[in-house]
C-alpha cells in the first residue's frame, strides 16, 4: 500500500512540473529574412526607376548568400541616419590600419535565413516607416563570355564601406588579402575551370538607393540601402508572436560592366570591366 501511494505521489509531482515546463512561454522575437528579387524596380542612388546607360551592359545574377553590416527602423523620413532604432552594428577591426568591417565575423545568409532575431522587448516601442540596411558582402553568379563560350562564375562583391579581409574563398580558390579593402572590392573565379581573378570597382561607382537623400542622406561610400514599409511597423511591446521583416531586394541587373563588344554579354577577356556591383533598391516587409 505504501509503495503504491508512493508511485502516485511522484505520478502528481512530475505531471506539475511537466505542466509548469509547458506553461512556460517564449519570448517573441523581431526577425529579419533577406529576399532576392530579379522583377523588382531597378532604382538609382536617390531611389528613381533607373536605365542602364549607353556603353554599358548588365545582367541580373543568381544570388547565393548576402551579409549586412548595420541595421535600423526610422519612424520618419527626417530621421537621421543612427538616430532611429539602431539594432544591429557588425564586429569592425582596426586590424587594417583603420576602421573596417570584421569579415571573418560577419553573418551570412541565404535567401529566408534568418540573418538576425532578438527579442522584441529589446526594440523601442514606436511606429517605424523606414528601414535602413547597410550591406557589405554579396555573394552570386554570373554568365561570361570567353572566346565565343559561355561559362558560370562566382562572383564575392564587397560593397561595406571598408572590409578588413585576412584570406576568403570562392570554392576551392583562395583570395589572400591581409589588410582592408574599400568599397567596391571583388573577387572572381569560374566554376569547375582554373581560373580567378579579383580587381575594385572605381570610387563612388557602387550605387545606393536611399530614396530619402534629400530629408536624410548617407555617407559617401557606405552602403546604407534604404526602403519603406507598405504600412508602417508598429511595436506595441505587447506582442505575442514574432514579427518577421523581410528584406526584399532588387537584384534586377545589377551588375554592370563597360562594353567593348556591344553584344550585352560579360566579357572580361576582351577589356570589358566592372563598374557597379550595388543592389538596385530595398523593399521592407513584416507580417505583423
Amino acid at each position: 500500500m505504501k509503495i503504491k501511494q508512493i508511485v502516485v505521489s511522484l505520478m502528481i509531482v512530475f505531471c506539475f512540473y511537466s505542466c509548469q515546463k509547458d506553461e512556460v512561454k517564449t519570448e517573441p522575437n523581431l526577425i529579419v529574412k533577406f529576399k532576392f528579387e530579379e522583377n523588382q524596380v531597378r532604382l538609382n542612388n536617390i531611389g528613381e526607376p533607373a536605365t542602364i546607360p549607353s556603353g554599358n551592359a548588365a545582367q541580373t545574377p543568381v544570388f547565393n548568400a548576402i551579409s549586412a553590416h548595420y541595421f535600423e527602423l526610422a519612424p520618419n523620413a527626417f530621421t537621421q541616419l543612427g538616430q532611429g532604432a539602431v539594432l544591429y552594428h557588425a564586429p569592425e577591426t582596426m586590424a587594417g590600419g583603420s576602421s573596417a568591417i570584421d569579415f571573418d565575423q560577419s553573418k551570412i545568409v541565404a535567401e529566408d535565413e534568418v540573418f538576425l532575431s532578438i527579442p522584441l522587448s529589446q526594440v523601442v516601442q514606436g511606429s517605424y516607416e523606414w528601414v535602413r540596411v547597410s550591406l557589405s558582402y554579396q555573394n552570386f553568379d554570373v554568365s561570361i563570355r570567353n572566346a565565343g563560350n559561355d561559362y558560370t562564375g562566382t562572383f564575392a562583391s564587397f560593397v561595406g564601406f571598408n572590409t578588413y579581409l585576412s584570406e576568403h574563398t570562392i570554392g576551392n580558390n583562395s583570395f589572400p588579402v591581409n589588410g582592408n579593402r574599400s568599397q567596391g572590392y571583388w573577387a572572381f573565379a569560374l566554376s569547375n575551370f582554373p581560373f580567378a581573378t579579383s580587381g575594385q570597382a572605381p570610387a563612388g561607382a557602387t550605387t545606393v538607393p536611399n530614396p530619402l537623400a534629400s530629408s536624410s542622406p548617407i555617407p559617401a561610400g557606405s552602403c546604407v540601402v534604404t526602403g519603406k514599409f507598405a504600412n508602417n511597423l508598429v511595436v506595441t511591446g505587447s506582442e505575442t508572436k514574432d514579427i518577421v521583416v523581410t528584406l526584399s531586394l532588387s537584384i534586377n541587373n545589377s551588375i554592370e560592366w563597360t562594353e567593348v563588344n556591344l553584344d550585352g554579354k560579360y566579357e572580361p577577356s576582351a577589356g570589358e570591366n566592372i563598374v557597379d556591383m550595388g543592389l538596385r533598391g530595398l523593399i521592407p516587409m513584416h507580417n505583423k
